[in-house]
């Protein structure tokens, strides 16, 4: 792969070119890579799972009767463009009281939900009030809810009971299905993956954040269909209660389990190592760096790709900037 530099992104630079970027997922993820994705383009089309049921999410959820906002709201703010001040308002928490932990944004969503039709229309409001790059959808408007079936035949129902479900059985997840099994995808998000030059799955949760968004009727089929590039950033860790002990390529199989062959064109890894300061914290819950070689993912019809991604701060993240970057450098190589 060539280097990746200013002289080989400069096409993607505001104003010179918008290549249309879709990114599959949820949670901290996904609004990561996209606070990084709207610096090179203003074509972004973020696609979120909707089956969160923890949390603020999972209290208006269970008293309105609303889809979950969360990782909307998040994705919301990664490209946000307004003021920072209402940037700060829309992702402050309460302190106290009966709301103690809930954000304003959810409740924003929330306002925004009771005077909509539909859910993907108070979403785009909140797009526009926050005047965001691109726009944020969810994957469906219906109701869905995620249940986990694990190798020993067990199963629960609901995301925010999978994790500690897995603790208890100690063995590793089987499968994930929807309830309902095949809710209508949102027109518009089938729509963006027809249309795009690069899609993008992950990084995030992969059982409770990017498969779920496979399941839903109409993606795959979309997905197949698409002349875009197609990217799996892998994870640069394991995840404690999900995918504890699992290899780079056992990413990969388990995806495809959940969706088809050849989903992927592309598997994107990190390179850089762990700062060591960071290995003990994540050890004690159970989590380690996931080590990927070149040519893991080709006997699985995919390209492996390695560069350095890893941001350690507080948490080991992914660096925006540089994912972004790669992620379109990709693009510029293979479809060009």
């Amino acid at each position: 792969m060539r280097k990746c530099n200013e002289e080989a992104l400069r096409v993607y630079l505001p104003g010179r070119s918008n290549p249309k970027v879709v990114a599959l997922g949820g949670g901290h993820g996904l609004s990561n890579m996209l606070r990084g994705m709207k610096n090179y383009t203003k074509n972004i089309t973020a696609i979120v799972s909707v089956c969160d049921d923890g949390g603020g999410s999972g209290m208006l959820r269970k008293d309105l009767g609303m889809l979950p906002p969360g990782d909307i709201r998040n994705c919301i703010l990664a490209l946000s463009n307004a003021e920072p001040a209402m940037a700060q308002l829309f992702d402050y928490r309460f302190q106290e009281g009966s709301l103690t932990g809930q954000s304003f944004g959810n409740l924003f969503l929330a306002a925004l939900n009771g005077m909509s039709q539909t859910f993907d229309e108070a979403v785009k409001q909140a797009g526009e009030i926050l005047s965001i790059t691109g726009k944020v959808l969810p994957v469906s408007n219906q109701n869905i809810l995620l249940e986990a079936e694990f190798e020993n035949g067990e199963k629960i129902v609901g995301e925010s009971k999978i994790f500690q479900a897995k603790k208890e059985h100690d063995c590793r997840i089987r499968q994930v299905r929807l309830i309902p099994e095949h809710p209508t995808a949102l027109p518009e998000s089938l729509e963006a993956i027809l249309a795009a030059d690069l899609i993008v799955l992950g990084p995030g949760s992969l059982y409770t954040s990017i498969i779920p968004n496979l399941l839903v009727h109409g993606v795959i089929d979309a997905l197949q269909r698409s002349k875009a590039l197609k990217v799996l950033v892998l994870n640069l860790m394991t995840q404690d209660g999900e995918t504890e002990d699992y290899s780079a390529a056992d990413h990969l199989k388990a995806l495809m389990a959940h969706g088809a062959q050849g989903l992927v064109d592309i598997c994107l890894a990190n390179s850089a190592p762990i700062a060591p300061e960071f290995v003990d914290a994540y050890q004690a819950e159970g989590a380690c760096q996931i080590i990927t070689k070149l040519g893991t993912f080709e006997a699985f019809g995919a390209k492996t790709v390695l560069a350095p991604l890893m941001h350690c701060e507080q948490y080991v993240r992914h660096d925006s900037d540089a994912l972004a970057r790669t992620l379109l450098e990709l693009l510029y190589q293979y479809k060009s």
